[in-house]
């Protein structure tokens, strides 16, 4: 029997934050970075000040590690047209947040993104994206690269590692099926079904498997989960129905078009066979109005 886990969203609202637990996170974004990862602390920023205790279907978790940089990890289940902008929107603040007055430019913190996302974000074929900022040559096609003082000062390789970096996982586009392309796909499963393997090896996963059953919840805890696991149902029927009903709505209008043009096309061609306005009107119910219009219609043509 397989045992039911807490979905990485809500382990971001409680459990995640809890320094016992950063293993989790850091096993996470570890193999997603392909970097070891250390996290020394878990930051308030103003998007996720209320997350821990509200209901909302969008949840983040801030994190630095031991390098300084900071980690927005967001997990968003309903569509957002402009989420694209809310990633830039965040990255933003998060730099201008962090950044004191009087500081220098070079003390800009990196910044990574992490969204996952549970909706059909964009068109594309995969299920991971980085993006990064590179300055390319609009003549020569060279990528500009950081002198070697800077380098040395600013302790970094290339100019994309002073801009943020902004990783999508569109859960929707993984074949949870197929094979796994490398351990950070392991956590991807997870994300997008809920089970971890015991085969599984990826860096903390096995961890977040013993940690993240429901059955280790205290009942306070499992009360509080499955009220938001309910809330959170509802939250997307509410949405599925207004798109089911707007959808019903469309249909009746196109059809309600369809047939009215259906019935001016009918009412040319008995005009045009001589047919009387009165008897158009009559086999069309077409307005009288509509019936003169259609005659100087056909009289100019």
């Amino acid at each position: 029997m397989k045992r039911r886990l807490i979905t990485f969203d809500w382990a971001i609202k409680r459990i995640l934050r809890d320094k016992a637990n950063f293993d989790i996170l850091e096993g996470f974004l570890s193999e997603l970075l392909h970097e070891d990862i250390t996290i020394v602390d878990i930051l308030e920023s103003e998007s996720n000040k209320d997350s821990r205790f509200d209901k909302s279907s969008k949840v983040d978790l801030l994190a630095k590690d031991s390098a300084g940089t900071l980690i927005l990890v967001e997990v968003q289940y309903e569509k957002e047209l402009d989420f694209f902008h809310r990633i830039l929107h965040g990255s933003s603040r998060l730099i201008t947040q962090y950044l004191k007055e009087g500081d220098l430019y070079g003390s800009v913190k990196k910044v990574v993104t992490v969204s996952i996302v549970y909706f059909e974000l964009g068109i594309g074929e995969d299920y991971l994206y980085q993006g990064t900022t590179q300055f390319k040559g609009v003549h020569k096609k060279d990528i500009l690269r950081l002198t070697k003082a800077q380098q040395k000062l600013f302790g970094l390789n290339a100019i994309e590692e002073i801009f943020p970096e902004n990783y999508i996982i569109r859960t929707g586009k993984f074949d949870e099926h197929g094979e796994m392309e490398d351990l950070f796909d392991e956590w991807v499963y997870f994300l997008k079904t809920g089970e971890i393997k015991d085969v599984f090896s990826a860096k903390s996963i096995i961890s977040a498997k013993k940690r993240l059953d429901v059955l280790s919840l205290d009942e306070e805890e499992r009360m509080a989960y499955d009220a938001y696991i309910e809330n959170l149902r509802y939250e997307r029927s509410l949405v599925e129905s207004a798109l089911f009903e707007g959808m019903e709505k469309g249909m009746e209008k196109g059809m309600e078009k369809g047939v009215e043009a259906g019935k001016i096309e009918d009412a040319k061609n008995m005009l045009e066979d001589g047919l009387t306005p009165q008897k158009v009107m009559r086999y069309t119910g077409l307005s009288a109005e509509k019936i003169e219009e259609l005659q100087r219609s056909l009289k100019s043509e």
